[in-house]
């Protein structure tokens, strides 16, 4: 995809540039478009360069906008400026430790295996209105394939019936997070499930092409469920079972993929096996570029920290002396 020419200001043309060359190194860079829009309008109107001056005064239009969002959207000019200062070197560079601070990271819910059979069973009540006649189905495949492969709502949303493979038991995921694609294999039970559902779509004789929807609805155009609508039904499953974060706010969607990525260091650890040599597996089933985009979703909970500790004890406490209080060693 590449970047179309409406750009009109003094750094119009290194923002074309700018993203042609980012989409041709496979980044997608559809937020950071809107921002540097942004500032190109801002730019033109005024009819001045990109300075200090300049920059600040647009930094000024955005107070309004909370001090994360601030920061997220300086760095994206930072980054434009960066790429300019290669063909100009004396132009302008901002400073990033005058930027706002970051908000804190939010700590995501890691789900245990008995909030998960509680999921499970407050859909079963769901209703199936006219129109969407499977969205109790829906949503229990959905569960079972964000919890059991970790994969990201819109790669869920995405499926198509051709995308499964019924002989190799596999998930297609086409063209996610920097245009990558890859095979997930799933799990006896996950495919059973995946088939469970063909079946019923066959039984009510709705569509089951291979360019249909996975997860089909009769609402909208397409049969496609919208993201807004599986995040309001997973709130609404977090209320019905009480299911609260560490400061009592209802989990995110996202927070599967988390404790997907954790209960996969749980098994290894439980089943003795090298989690070092584990992690590059783990970070191609998730679709990341490298094991450090993976880290970010390894969180030590107490369960994990327990196991990690009794390896560590079994393996190296002959090492260890103890230490006894007093003295010199």
């Amino acid at each position: 995809m590449k970047a179309k020419n409406q750009f009109s200001s003094s750094v119009g043309a290194t923002i074309t540039h700018y993203l042609t060359l980012k989409r041709a190194l496979g980044r997608r860079y559809v937020s950071e478009e809107y921002i540097l829009k942004n500032l190109d309008c801002f730019l033109s109107r005024g009819r001045t360069d990109l300075d200090s001056e300049s920059f600040t005064r647009w930094c000024d239009t955005h107070r309004h906008h909370t001090s994360g969002v601030r920061r997220s959207w300086m760095r994206v000019v930072r980054n434009l400026c960066l790429y300019r200062r290669r063909r100009k070197p004396s132009c302008f560079v901002p400073d990033n430790l005058l930027f706002p601070p970051e908000h804190q990271r939010v700590q995501p819910h890691i789900f245990s295996e008995t909030e998960i059979a509680r999921l499970f069973k407050a859909i079963k009540p769901f209703k199936s209105p006219a129109p969407s006649p499977l969205r109790r189905a829906n949503f229990h495949l959905a569960l079972v394939l964000l919890y059991s492969t970790g994969m990201r709502r819109g790669e869920l949303l995405r499926l198509t019936i051709g995308d499964y493979d019924p002989q190799e038991k596999t998930l297609l995921i086409r063209e996610s997070k920097f245009h990558k694609s890859r095979l997930l294999p799933l799990s006896p039970d996950g495919s059973w499930e995946v088939e469970n559902l063909l079946r019923i779509r066959r039984k009510c004789k709705l569509a089951t092409s291979a360019n249909a929807p996975l997860l089909w609805n009769g609402y909208g155009d397409g049969g496609h469920y919208c993201g807004g609508a599986v995040d309001q039904a997973f709130r609404e499953l977090f209320r019905a079972t009480n299911i609260r974060t560490s400061t009592g706010k209802l989990p995110r969607l996202h927070d599967l993929r988390h404790a997907f990525a954790v209960r996969a260091l749980i098994r290894w650890y439980k089943n003795g096996e090298d989690v070092q040599a584990k992690l590059p597996m783990l970070s191609t089933y998730m679709g990341h570029i490298s094991v450090v985009s993976t880290q970010y979703y390894l969180h030590f909970i107490d369960e994990l920290l327990g196991l990690a500790n009794d390896r560590f004890i079994k393996r190296y406490s002959s090492l260890v002396t103890p230490f006894n209080g007093g003295g010199n060693p």
